[in-house]
């Protein structure tokens, strides 16, 4: 590893997690080849797993009364994304890559998924793009412009793609992407001068866990 990149490692730089690892990148889910071989459920400790266990029952739990009325912006976008990555822990539990995502609807969580590649089967299965779904299904409508979406990585182009197509008002992400991220990274996809729609977007909140979260799971399958 480069002195710069042992740097960024220690200073907890938003692409650090990536730089770290060298861990190839597909946006929200790495292809098989890009991971280890090992199979097997991630190494996580009993404790790890039943926690993120019950973080995701909460979140499913609290989603019809969960309401952020209370907080200011920057409180809303916090506790937001404090959802999102509970969400991306309980994709461990059936070895998704970690990101999770949430959509707010004013100031209530509409939608909370997590990755479900592995799980389910689909190429299409991102957070974001779950989440999308079911906010749609919650508010009646694929228009999503009055929605924030919050996520744990920068979107995928196929999520970005997503966002535009729902007209989504706004995204806030964690960490970066710089491999496959199609927001910042690359593309710029939701700026409004490549696709016909612009989204509103806030990046780097709560982005050294995010990618802490990528980083401590590549680096087990791996071990």
């Amino acid at each position: 590893m480069s002195s710069s990149t042992q740097e960024g490692c220690e200073s907890g730089n938003r692409h650090a997690w990536k730089a770290c690892e060298g861990q190839p990148s597909e946006g929200s889910n790495p292809s098989p080849s890009a991971m280890s071989a090992s199979s097997g459920a991630v190494d996580a400790t009993p404790s790890e797993a039943s926690g993120a266990a019950d973080a995701s029952e909460s979140v499913s739990a609290d989603l019809a009364s969960t309401d952020l009325a209370d907080t200011d912006l920057t409180d809303t976008d916090l506790a937001s994304m404090e959802r999102a990555v509970a969400q991306a822990e309980a994709a461990l539990l059936h070895d998704d890559v970690p990101v999770g995502a949430v959509v707010v609807h004013g100031t209530t969580i509409i939608a909370a998924r997590h990755n479900e590649r592995e799980l389910t089967g689909d190429p299409s299965a991102h957070a974001e793009v779950l989440a999308l779904r079911e906010a749609a299904d919650h508010v009646g409508s694929w228009r999503l412009d009055e929605c924030t979406l919050y996520v744990t990585l920068e979107p995928c182009a196929m999520c970005a793609g997503a966002m535009v197509n729902a007209r989504l008002g706004r995204v806030v992400y964690g960490t970066a992407d710089p491999k496959a991220g199609a927001v910042d990274s690359h593309f710029h996809l939701l700026d409004g001068t490549v696709l016909n729609h612009r989204v509103e977007v806030t990046a780097d909140i709560d982005a050294v866990r995010c990618g802490d979260l990528l980083r401590v799971f590549f680096r087990s399958r791996r071990s």
